[in-house]
């Protein structure tokens, strides 16, 4: 039954924020509704007979969300800090959980979807390089991560294929956030999509291992 309810209350909080606080100004009200969406579905992992891991990265997500709810100026960094641990805790969870490296060899599948998303990483970096200033090895740090989280999801066994989709809407989500962020390509739309593919991801990712 609670966890019913998270499931209401993170949903809820994720279609609010879109609806009412995603073009606002930052406020401690718009803080505590996007962290709510995410951390929500931390509680959930929490209290369900999964590992740690799951829980600890949804729940840095959430820490990472809150710093993004703030002024991107100020937070950018901590928030990059906190998804880039989240990332690698996604990393170890699911080649802790799925068939292995080996699946690549044997999956020749896996194997396409792996170098697909590595050269899309570098084709994104490369693009976004002239763009990011200061904030290059961060950056390159973060796309790295996420790329191999990505590749890390795809060793999974089919049964928990929407883990591996949520892996690919968050990279997704994060893609278009970046054109926000260092080419200044923002728009209501591309907004939307960011939060959307980044909401649906996570709780994708979740579902695989809760449902």
């Amino acid at each position: 039954m609670l966890e019913r309810r998270l499931v209401w209350l993170s949903a809820i909080a994720a279609v609010l924020y879109a609806a009412a606080f995603l073009h606002r100004s930052p406020s401690a009200l718009r803080t505590v509704v996007k962290t709510a969406a995410v951390g929500a579905l931390a509680v959930i992992a929490y209290l369900a007979d999964v590992p740690w891991l799951l829980a600890a990265g949804l729940a840095l997500s959430a820490v990472g969300d809150a710093f993004l709810a703030g002024d991107p100026d100020r937070w950018l960094p901590a928030g990059l800090g906190a998804f880039l641990l989240a990332h690698l805790l996604y990393i170890w969870f699911f080649l802790e959980t799925g068939l292995g490296l080996a699946s690549f060899a044997a999956s020749p599948v896996r194997l396409a979807g792996a170098v697909a998303v590595f050269v899309l990483a570098a084709g994104m970096l490369a693009w976004l390089w002239r763009s990011l200033g200061a904030m290059r090895l961060a950056v390159s740090v973060y796309v790295g991560a996420i790329a191999v989280m990505v590749a890390a999801s795809f060793t999974l066994p089919a049964p928990l294929w929407p883990a591996a989709l949520g892996a690919v809407l968050f990279m997704l989500s994060d893609a278009v956030l970046s054109v926000e962020l260092f080419k200044g390509l923002k728009s209501r739309v591309a907004a939307h999509a960011v939060w959307a593919l980044y909401y649906l991801g996570q709780f994708a990712i979740g579902w695989a291992f809760v449902r």
